[in-house]
């Protein structure tokens, strides 16, 4: 017997949960399907628990390193990872709780735990029932992905290392990239030893060389070490349970040894486990649903959202995947996918805060722009704090005075990037921002000033 509804959401992240509740409060009827964690990677192995973990690092950051601003701390702080992990817990388990009520109190949502598989367009199965929709919404999202080398070994995700409740005495992380950074520089902070493996010649890649140079000195300052340029990496197991890291590097030992070993070398689409064969729904060859400016696939009534839509793979764009198809199927809006700038930040200490193109981007693109550039040293703020490391720098449309990117790493830049994004959004010169009054003393109070001497 097939069970019919108006709707079938596939996935409880953060373009799933909000959207199941919308259709169910324009009174459709809705199956809402979650294989593994309801609410989704961010409250569960993602930006919730590992920002729990980055709070106690920088505590531990704190404890150590007192001296500097005339705080005196006896030695013999030390974290215990089994409170930290108790920590973390309760705040997860309170955000599903009230997911978990909210569903309950829902007449028009049928929540089904297990594994979706379509055997055509429109037409799933399920815990061995069959459901059908002519809408359904796809927000499957990702997960770790690892290589042939590693397959077969003890390692660490990063889900499955915010379950451990020891400290790692050398901890060894494949993948000197976002992931890889946020959980080297916490662990390191809790007291283990860090070695960071990347086989590029520099971490996070994606951005400006001057970026990935500072970040990385930041770190080793703390101890964290980097094994950069590494060819033929893999691993071995001993039998005392600890690991032989192969590198094969120009510089330094061809292998190590390490007692875990974390892969961070990027994410895949849970696609796969769909059966999307059975629908005729694009995907690109790395397994990326294929959408519209409108988040549909090319098969009427089928959205993808989410990180399995390959459009953002972060929470906030997530979401608003989901602002995009409810406002347009329900308020009559126009939004598209192609009108978002792209924003994140990466979450070590001090954090990196982005928003639009890179200066490199925009010597790719021959694009003819002026630059603000400013060193948080010269932020009285920052040098008040002790914490001088990084810089703020905007890039500029030359012709048009607006705002193309910017980049602001340093204390506080994962917050003050929105200030330079609303600009951005606003869609107004980069003079509004430079002639505006912040306040005093505030890390944000050189931005005015950083754009008063663009070159």
């Amino acid at each position: 017997m097939t069970m019919k509804f108006d709707a079938i959401v596939i996935g409880s992240g953060q373009a799933g949960t909000p959207l199941v509740f919308k259709l169910a409060g324009e009174g459709m009827k809705v199956a809402f399907i979650e294989k593994e964690h309801l609410g989704g990677t961010c409250l569960n192995v993602g930006c919730t628990p590992t920002k729990t973990y980055v709070a106690s690092a920088r505590r531990m950051y704190d404890a150590l390193n007192g001296e500097a601003l005339g705080v005196f701390i006896p030695k013999g702080a030390k974290v215990d990872l089994l409170k930290v992990k108790e920590r973390k817990d309760k705040l997860i388990q309170k955000s599903v709780d009230g997911i978990a009520k909210g569903l309950d109190s829902e007449k028009n949502i049928t929540f089904y735990k297990g594994e979706a598989k379509f055997v055509s367009s429109k037409t799933i199965t399920i815990n061995g029932k069959t459901l059908e929709a002519d809408k359904i919404f796809i927000n499957v999202g990702a997960r770790p992905l690892i290589p042939e080398p590693f397959q077969g070994l003890d390692y660490l995700t990063n889900q499955s290392i915010l379950e451990l409740d020891k400290l790692p005495e050398h901890l060894a992380i494949i993948g000197g990239s976002y992931i890889g950074l946020e959980f080297g520089q916490m662990f390191r902070r809790f007291g283990s030893q860090v070695t960071i493996v990347e086989k590029a010649d520099r971490i996070i890649s994606r951005e400006d060389e001057d970026v990935s140079a500072e970040i990385q000195k930041v770190m080793e300052k703390e101890g964290v070490e980097f094994r950069l340029e590494a060819e033929c990496i893999g691993a071995k197991k001993d039998k005392d349970g600890s690991f032989r890291v192969k590198v094969d590097c120009e510089k330094g030992e061809p292998e190590f040894h390490a007692s875990h070993l974390l892969l961070a070398v990027g994410r895949i689409p849970n696609t796969d486990l769909l059966n999307l064969e059975a629908t005729g729904v694009e995907v690109n060859k790395k397994g990326y649903i294929q959408v519209n400016d409108e988040l549909e696939t090319n098969i009427p009534g089928i959205y993808a959202l989410g990180d399995c839509n390959g459009k953002g793979a972060f929470t906030h764009t997530s979401y608003n995947d989901f602002e995009i198809v409810s406002t347009n199927l329900f308020e009559n809006g126009k939004r598209k996918l192609s009108d978002r700038i792209l924003t994140y930040a990466l979450f070590v200490d001090p954090p990196l805060g982005r928003a639009g193109i890179s200066l490199k981007d925009a010597k790719e693109k021959g694009l003819n722009v002026l630059v603000g550039y400013k060193k948080m040293e010269e932020v009285a703020r920052a040098r008040e704090k002790g914490e001088t490391d990084g810089f703020m720098r905007v890039i500029v449309d030359a012709e048009s005075n607006k705002i193309l990117g910017a980049t602001v790493l340093g204390v506080g830049g994962d917050e003050i990037i929105s200030g330079i994004l609303n600009v951005m959004y606003a869609d107004a010169p980069y003079t509004v921002i430079r002639d505006s009054v912040q306040v005093h003393p505030t890390v944000s109070e050189l931005i005015p000033t950083l754009l008063e001497d663009l070159e």
